[in-house]
């Protein structure tokens, strides 16, 4: 077995092109099971792309990639994905739907059902009175709406985590809480997560690994604590500078 194919994901010279433009190209990359790793870049770097092609929303033009060792292009799309957790930043949420049928919505598809009991688990775990298994979307907050749709991610138990800019539309104390419960959740249901984020900041504090993209490529790969010492490149650096100068202009405020 080769190292790619022992990965839980690998991605072997993968390019995708939209007309001219080159959104990923020519990435290699292994993830490995249990690590949770933040694709970071400026928008159209190719990172939302990149995660598209595990779970077949996007197919890439050249290269492969394997989850668990098996080719993502050979498998059937609608059973992939439902052993991959995907969350993104839309939310995604049935309007027409309670909570419980939002969550539920993959094991439906599937015909089958999740108990009643699945449903209370999968709200204890982030953290939802169970009490709103019976609510609508609109009752929700933003911060309801975007844990219900990690529960819904989290509800076939998938081995892979793939969050696309999940919190960005929440406001910074939810979204400061709600990052805070994705990472425990991370460490105690044994998953292995991808997330994409322009926040660097983010990335460093969630993150045991993160990935630079620049112009569809893999610039930098880099732990928290290389970043923050300076490696990866300028790219890199330039994105680490920006949390840096808050921190600065914050701790100025309160001299």
């Amino acid at each position: 077995m080769t190292q790619a194919e022992s990965a839980a994901l690998a991605f072997l010279s993968v390019t995708k092109r939209f007309g001219a433009v080159v959104a990923v190209d020519d990435v290699s990359l292994e993830v490995a099971a249990g690590s949770f790793v933040a694709l970071v870049g400026a928008s159209g770097s190719g990172k939302s792309t990149l995660l598209k092609t595990v779970n077949r929303l996007v197919a890439c033009d050249e290269g492969q990639v394997l989850f668990e060792g098996r080719d993502v292009a050979h498998q059937d799309p609608a059973r992939l994905r439902r052993r991959i957790g995907y969350v993104f930043q839309g939310i995604g949420l049935f309007p027409h739907m309670s909570v419980t049928e939002n969550i539920g919505i993959g094991a439906r598809l599937a015909n089958t059902k999740l108990p009643d009991s699945r449903i209370g688990e999968l709200l204890d775990l982030v953290e939802l009175d169970r009490g709103m298994a019976r609510r609508m979307p609109n009752e929700l907050s933003g911060g309801q709406r975007q844990r219900v749709g990690v529960a819904r991610a989290l509800a076939a138990e998938p081995h892979l985590l793939l969050m696309d800019e999940p919190f960005g539309a929440l406001d910074p104390v939810t979204r400061d809480g709600l990052a805070e419960r994705v990472r425990q959740l991370h460490t105690d249901l044994g998953l292995t997560s991808v997330m994409v984020t322009h926040d660097m900041a983010e990335a460093l504090l969630l993150a045991d690994r993160v990935l630079v993209m620049d112009k569809g490529r893999i610039v930098a790969d880099e732990t928290p604590h290389g970043l923050l010492t300076g490696r990866g490149g300028q790219v890199a650096q330039d994105l680490v500078a920006v949390p840096r100068r808050q921190t600065a202009r914050l701790a100025e405020i309160g001299a």
